[in-house]
């Protein structure tokens, strides 16, 4: 069985099938439970992917449901691929527990788009700035700081080979937070306007005399555009002292979506440079 990492997109697809194929049949969890010879419990963590896909547990689950052989053969062949590791599994030990379910729905999204109400986006950080911030707000030892830079210029490399679309969106005050000094924001400046310039990625800045918007005041929230329609889309909202909640319920999904749709649009659009004062419209 994978070591837990957080479920790959791969698992995350089969395990939304059986659950579909389950409800197709008109089989119930605790008909399904029975057939394997366990609790409801079992059933509803493997349609989860919050375990590892047992080729027996589900060729049993398969015959409980009826489903042809046609149909089942793609499921049966898919589990190796299944149950190995994410890349990002090296790093798991610098990762929040809540980065390890949902990365793997990010390394393959088509679309993330992100926004962070204080802060430069995470995907769009540079090192220098990323380790300012770890310093400040962590207390980390310095080998998971550095595993937590890693695995970021990991994710960033990942997302620029395969040409998935990243939208940001972030307030100028960002801009004028001062992370690592005046040096560490000078790059961390630079990087986000030669980014700004990439066809995939759009960077959008607020101004500071900008009037409220529909973000205003929302914690980080990153919305990622799953590759299989089995999975559906997530949004993840960070909250200061309260921890971070996965969503992935359609309709909270598109209010949140909604809500970035009418802030992107109230914002300035992106322009060709940076704000230098973070007043006016200059964003992209």
């Amino acid at each position: 069985m994978r070591p837990r990492s957080g479920p790959t997109v791969e698992h995350r697809v089969l395990a939304a099938r059986l659950r579909l194929l389950r409800e197709r049949a008109g089989v119930s969890l605790q008909a399904a439970a029975v057939a394997l010879g366990a609790h409801p419990a079992t059933v509803r963590r493997i349609e989860r992917a919050e375990t590892g896909l047992d080729p027996h547990q589900v060729r049993v689950l398969l015959e409980c449901y009826e489903v042809s052989a046609m149909e089942a053969e793609p499921i049966m062949a898919g589990l190796a691929a299944a149950n190995l590791p994410g890349w990002w599994h090296r790093w798991r030990d610098a990762m929040e527990p809540w980065q390890q379910e949902v990365i793997g729905i990010e390394s393959s999204a088509a679309l993330i788009r992100t926004w962070h109400p204080a802060l430069v986006p995470e995907l769009l950080r540079t090192p220098a700035y990323e380790a300012a911030l770890c310093r400040t707000l962590t207390a980390d030892p310095a080998s998971r700081r550095e595993g937590r830079l890693e695995l970021l210029a990991e994710r960033q490399r990942r997302l620029e080979d395969r040409g998935a679309a990243l939208w940001a969106l972030f307030p100028a005050a960002a801009l004028h937070t001062s992370v690592g000094g005046a040096a560490v924001m000078a790059e961390q400046r630079a990087v986000l306007e030669e980014a700004a310039q990439r066809q995939h990625l759009t960077v959008q800045v607020v101004p500071l005399d900008f009037p409220p918007h529909p973000m205003t005041g929302v914690p980080p929230i990153h919305l990622l555009r799953a590759p299989a329609p089995e999975i559906g889309d997530r949004v993840v909202l960070e909250t200061p002292g309260a921890g971070v909640d996965i969503i992935g319920e359609p309709a909270a999904v598109m209010d949140y979506r909604i809500r970035l749709d009418a802030a992107c649009t109230a914002a300035p659009p992106p322009g060709p440079a940076l704000p230098e004062d973070g007043r006016g419209t200059g964003n992209r």
